[in-house]
């Protein structure tokens, strides 16, 4: 008596079994939470712990995240650009009261001159 159909696993048709569709995803969590603190701190313009929270999240997710590489990379840079936006406008400033001060009348500074 034969059959057409086996019920052997080693004569299966697909020698490298079949892929599982319920496995898991790669985590990815510390980059992509980094690259959305980079994008709404820019478009939002949140100034300083924001970026710097995305900055951190982003540095480490380089380390612990290989799939996550991508957003961990673009979370840094856009972080990055924010912060660096902060210190040069806190710069210009600070400059700019520093000029504004030295331009002042000096009997406004040292009264009863």
């Amino acid at each position: 008596m034969t059959t057409t159909g086996t019920t052997d696993p080693h004569t299966t048709a697909d020698p490298y079994g079949t892929p599982n569709p319920y496995a898991a995803a790669p985590v990815r969590t510390l980059s992509i939470t980094s690259f959305a603190l980079g994008l709404a701190s820019i478009v939002f313009s949140w100034t300083f712990l924001a970026p710097i929270a995305g900055l951190v999240l982003g540095i480490l997710a380089l380390g612990r995240e290989p799939q996550g590489r991508t957003f961990a990379i673009w979370g840094i840079v856009l972080n990055a650009v924010m912060l660096a936006g902060i210190l040069i406008g806190l710069l210009i400033a600070v400059v700019g009261f520093g000029v504004g001060l030295a331009f002042l009348p000096i009997h406004w500074a040292i009264p009863n001159l």
